[in-house]
Parts: C-alpha cells; structure tokens; sequence
C-alpha cells in the first residue's frame, strides 16, 4: 500500500508551478520540436565533429524510421552500447521517437555481463561501437538472445553480413514522419543499476522521466541557458550523465561536449581550454563530475590557471563531496561546485545545493518538486541531527524494475523511493549530510558512526588524496574503524600523524583504530568507493595494502 501521504506526481509537480506533461507526449519528438528554430545551432560536438539541431532532427526520425524498418514494435528493447559521441543521441532519441525503448548500457561490462542484459532485456536489435564489437560478439555467442541485427557505428574492421554500418543503416530509410504516439507514462527507456552486489537491475524509466529532471533540476536549479556548452565526465550510460549531457542541453537549445574516452586530467583539462579541434576554441560553461575526478584534477601539476578556463558552474554526484574539495576548487576557478545526490532510480538529482546557497560537506536541500523523509529502523520519522533512511518521492521515480518484484516492491514503496542512503538532517538551515550507505554505517562503541564523515576529515590532510572507511571486528568481537588511505602523488604521512589529524577535528571515538596505506581504493564505474570490496579482502585474510 502507498505509504500515509504518498504525494502523487502532479502534487509534486504543483510544488514547482509546473504543469505535467500533456496526455499524448513523446519526448524525443517534444525536444526537437523545442529546438525547431535553430537548425544551425550546434547540439552536441563530439571528438570528430558538430553535430547540429537541424541535422539532429533529420537523424533521430531516419534513426526511428530504420528502426521500424527491421520489424521491431512498439515497447520492444534495443540495447545500446556505445562510446559517447554524436551518433550516442541520434540512437537513443531515434528510439524513443518510434516507442522502442532504448536500454543504455555500461561500456566497461564483460562478456558475460553483457550476455545476462541481452538475455534479461530481450532486446530485438543492438547498435554498438566500432570498438566495442568484439565484446558484443563474445556475448551473443555465448547468450540465448533475440537480437536481429547489429548496428555498428565507426566500425574499426570489416563487417560481418549479419552487421550493418550506422551511416548506411540510417541512410537506407527515410525520415519518420510523425513520432509514435506515446504519452508520458508509457515505457521510455531503461537504465541498469551498477550492480555492487548481485545482478544489475533493470530500472524501466517512462517517456516523461527525462523531462522531469531537466524541468525541475537542469532548467531551475541550475539554470541552464542556450548559450551553454555542457561538458560532463559522467558517461550518457549513466543517470547522472544523461541528464548532464543530453536532457538537460537539450531542454535549453543549449550545446554538449562528448567525448569517447576515459576523463582522465589531462583529457579533461584539454576540453575545459578549447583545445580540441572541433571546439574550435569554444570552452565549457558548465561542468559535471564526481568527487574522485575532482581531487584527481586538484592534485594534476597541469591544473589550469582560473583565466584559462570559462567555468560558471560545476556540479558534483555519484559519492558525496567532502567540503575541503569544494572549497579548495572555489579558491582556484572562482565557481562554486554544487553536490547533490541522485540515483538510477530517481534518474537525477533530488538533493542539492544550488547558486548562492550552497553548505559545503552536505548535499544540500530538496530539488523543487521532490520531497524527502528520514525514517529510522521503526519506520518512523527521525530528529534532526540523527541518521536514517533516505526516502525520496518525485515525478521522475522510475516504474519498477524489470522482471524483478521483489526488489520493485522493496524500493518503490508506494510514492516513496528508499534509496538505501543514510542521511541526517541539519537543525540549523535544513540542509542534508550523506551518512553513507545504508550497509556501510558502522556502530562503534554503540553508537553510530558514518564513514563519510572520518573520510572528509582525512582527505583534508594535505597529503592525503582519498581515503575509505569501513568496520572491522577485533580479537574480542567489537567492531573498530580501520582507515584505507591514498596519498597523493610525493605526500607524506604516517599512521600516528592521521589518527592525531582526526582525532583533533572529531570527537574520540571517531578516529580509525587502523590506517592502511594503498595505492588505490576499488571502485565503480562512476567513480563510487566500493567499501564492500574493502571488507571482502579483510574477512579473506589480506588488506589492500
């Protein structure tokens, strides 16, 4: 049953005066509608070329058209897997516009990953990169799939015969003349969760999930424009990264910078100057990305000077940011960078802070048109300043996730969402502090303790890049803090001299009993500590170290 004062998406929608969509509403067909009136605005310029609003229009509705052509109905799946670049869009939007739906997957995956999506999605058709083809190939040989045909874009080799180019296939047929006539709750697109323990989780997103976010989070929070370049080191695969780079751009007229590979520094640092060919010298106006990147990109010697970058705003999700980053970035660039949180199944941010109101080390305040709740173990509400689950209701909560009732029914409660984070409210402004996961909180003494908060104090030791907490059981039983910690590149620093760091900043029983010295800490995709893998190699014996 929805829980006691579940509120529905229109009254969520009402608390942000904004009307929902209407009754028949497709939102590839709504977005370039939108963007009818400048065809020769670019729309997103990736690492070979621009690809502009007008040419986006023709391609999404031949990508629709060609589609259709294979035989593939209304709400069946295609998998996309694909590199970020200019033909990433024209697949997915071109989905959309037919009522295909679109699973956007990771392109890290493995063979066998792939083969449980392709099984689990029962996608009718694939459309993947040149480069990504033969980890494709190993999966379908080895899956009891559906698929009809594969679409390869920038093939690297010759083509199998079963295997069409992406250019020829969207050549072969001419532009759809009208969008399917979807409406808003219809079956959009789907995304999979990461997956940290067990199977990744189809989370089946409707047609009206994206323009929910880019309304309520990309227009009035951050207040995108269409003078804007958007440059997002989250991939498209991932929640964060749609909406940074396709669903928020795209709701404004305004421009993305895509690019194929991994965001190291170096690549990062070149897009925020200008200095790839087809910017042209044209520099980011905003910029997406996620804690780990951002402390990497402080501690590269090649940081850029402030004057050398056109930075307005930048926003940070995937892990909490620890206030030290945020400041020490302000101090450089003169931005602010805005943390919130989000999940897959939300598919953006809800939590966040937002220009002029921004409380370093939190996550912020609740999105306009997004409610929260806190609720301890009795399912009761919790007093500010105490832990408790993360709940969350907003219209752009997605369905269910495939195949799956079970955790359907665990996570989507009603109009409420658990996110399985744990959170405290702050008395004081009503700002939000991550607490956590839920599995990763630590009781300590008997009482609760968030690794969250020893890391951010570690990290603002000068010499220490990041830092993991977890729980270890000593000789008697007693769960202790033990610290995983990388320095930065030249940084010194000792076990005694991190314990006497943070016991001096937080209160005693906080500080790590243990401090392990590693090279790297484990992480996903997104650039999220995996502290179950931390705690996997200490009940086998070994450390990180």
């Amino acid at each position: 049953m929805p829980a006691p004062g579940s509120p529905s998406a229109a009254a969520l929608a009402e608390v942000a005066d904004l009307p929902p969509p209407p009754e028949r509403f497709n939102l590839a067909a709504h977005w370039l509608q939108a963007n009818a009136g400048h065809p020769e605005r670019a729309a997103f310029i990736d690492d070979h070329g621009v690809l502009r609003y007008g040419e986006l229009d023709e391609r999404v509705r031949r990508m629709a058209a060609a589609l259709r052509a294979l035989g593939l109905r209304r709400e069946e799946r295609v998998l996309l897997l694909m590199l970020d670049g200019n033909h990433w869009p024209v697949a997915f939007l071109g989905a959309l516009h037919a009522g295909i739906v679109p699973v956007a997957v990771n392109t890290l995956l493995t063979a066998d990953d792939y083969a449980y999506l392709l099984e689990h999605s029962r996608a009718q058709a694939a459309l993947v990169s040149g480069a990504l083809l033969p980890v494709l190939n190993a999966a379908l040989v080895k899956a009891d799939h559906e698929v009809q045909r594969v679409v390869v874009s920038l093939p690297v080799a010759p083509l199998h015969p079963s295997e069409v180019e992406f250019e020829s296939f969207l050549a072969a047929q001419p532009p759809a003349p009208r969008a399917a006539r979807t409406g808003p709750d219809d079956p959009g697109f789907w995304l999979y969760s990461s997956g940290s323990t067990g199977r990744p989780k189809g989370a089946v997103h409707a047609q009206a999930s994206a323009w929910w976010t880019a309304e309520l989070y990309g227009r009035r929070v951050l207040g995108l424009r269409k003078d804007d370049l958007c440059f997002s080191a989250a991939k498209l695969f991932f929640a964060y990264g749609l909406g940074n780079a396709l669903s928020f751009p795209l709701a404004v007229g305004a421009t993305t910078l895509l690019m194929a590979g991994r965001p190291t520094p170096e690549a990062v640092f070149q897009r925020l100057r200008g200095a790839t060919a087809p910017q042209q010298g044209r520099r980011p106006t905003l910029f997406f990305g996620a804690p780990t990147g951002y402390a990497g990109m402080l501690a590269h010697p090649a940081l850029p000077a402030r004057g050398e970058v056109a930075l307005r705003l930048c926003s940070s999700a995937g892990e909490a940011l620890p206030a030290e980053l945020g400041q020490r970035w302000r101090e450089r660039f003169g931005v602010d960078i805005l943390d919130g949180i989000g999940s897959t199944e939300m598919l953006h941010i809800f939590l966040s802070n937002a220009p002029g109101r921004v409380r370093d080390g939190s996550s912020g305040w609740p999105v306009p048109g997004y409610r929260v709740e806190l609720r301890g173990d009795d399912g009761g509400p919790v007093p500010d300043g105490e832990p408790g689950d993360l709940y969350i209701a907003g219209p752009s909560a997605a369905l269910m996730y495939w195949g799956n009732r079970a955790k359907s029914r665990e996570t989507f409660q009603g109009g409420w969402v658990k996110s399985g984070d744990k959170y405290l409210r702050n008395a004081d402004d009503g700002s939000y502090t991550y607490g956590g996961r839920g599995d990763d909180m630590l009781k300590v003494s008997g009482i609760w303790v968030s690794p969250f908060e020893i890391e951010a104090t570690l990290v603002q030791h000068p010499a220490v890049l990041e830092a993991a907490v977890i729980g270890v059981e000593d000789a008697e039983g007693l769960t202790k803090t033990k610290a995983f910690v990388v320095l930065k590149p030249g940084g010194a620093a000792d076990e005694a001299e991190l314990k006497a760091f943070v016991k001096d900043r937080l209160a005693p029983y906080k500080y790590p009993r243990q401090i392990s010295f590693v090279a790297e800490l484990p992480k996903t995709a997104t650039g999220k500590i995996q502290r179950f893998r931390l705690r996997e190699q200490e009940r086998a014996g070994g450390s990180a170290a």
